[in-house]
């Protein structure tokens, strides 16, 4: 069962921690790149702020956003500013997202996210939480996946093993950190590749940060995972 009070605890946290080592850079920092291939710290800063909006609109009933293009060219636009607005902005964005999540609510109805993707309400926070947990890596100044906690990889790895689930493109595949395990992949009568290692590696495997060579494969070549 979700519990979106403990997640938006954990997010709040996490959006501490953000803001903390982000506010040890300087502004020839923010324009160096980032992890993400195209997108400098500063596109990493400034869409973080802009889902943070999205998925308030997402909570109060609006398009997450008004357009593709719209998006893109909001992260465009707000790369280049200096440090000191980036993270004004990244925190002000996460003080509306708090008070929005923080209004009487029915946490079981059924939001829409962006390309039509439907999901609970309740997991909003988690998916805010994966936000800024997983560009916190992005940045590439210091905090690794490996730093992440485990509750939230072993449940970020479920949601993109989920998120697979059912894909033609993908074979059926069994993943496990050695106590839990996963299916993702199109249906079979049995897993027809297994795919074992530690969390960080499989979570960093699934949500395209890692290449998977640290993971141990059988029954077949590791599985090309279509874009996230």
């Amino acid at each position: 069962m979700m519990d979106h009070a403990r997640d938006l605890a954990s997010l709040r946290d996490a959006t501490d921690r953000l803001l903390s080592a982000a506010a040890a850079l300087d502004n020839a920092a923010v324009t160096q790149p980032s992890r993400l291939p195209g997108w400098t710290r500063g596109h990493v800063l400034a869409h973080l702020a802009r889902n943070a909006d999205a998925l308030v609109n997402v909570l109060e009933g609006r398009p997450m956003y008004v357009s593709a293009e719209a998006r893109d060219a909001d992260i465009e636009k707000g790369a280049p500013r200096p440090l000191e607005e980036q993270l004004a902005d990244l925190r002000e964005s996460a003080d509306r997202f708090a008070r929005a999540a923080d209004a009487p609510a029915d946490w079981s109805r059924t939001v829409e996210l962006r390309n039509g993707v439907t999901d609970a309400a309740a997991r909003v926070p988690f998916r805010r939480w994966a936000e800024v947990a997983l560009h916190h890596v992005d940045l590439g100044i210091g905090h690794e996946l490996e730093d992440l906690p485990r509750e939230f990889t072993e449940r970020e790895t479920g949601f993109l093993a989920d998120r697979f689930t059912g894909r033609p493109d993908v074979p059926a595949t069994r993943l496990t950190n050695g106590t839990r395990a996963w299916s993702t992949g199109r249906a079979a009568d049995a897993p027809e590749v297994a795919v074992a290692g530690r969390q960080a590696d499989l979570l960093g495997w699934l949500a395209g940060r890692r290449d998977g060579a640290a993971l141990t494969v059988q029954g077949g070549a590791l599985p090309a995972l279509p874009p996230l």
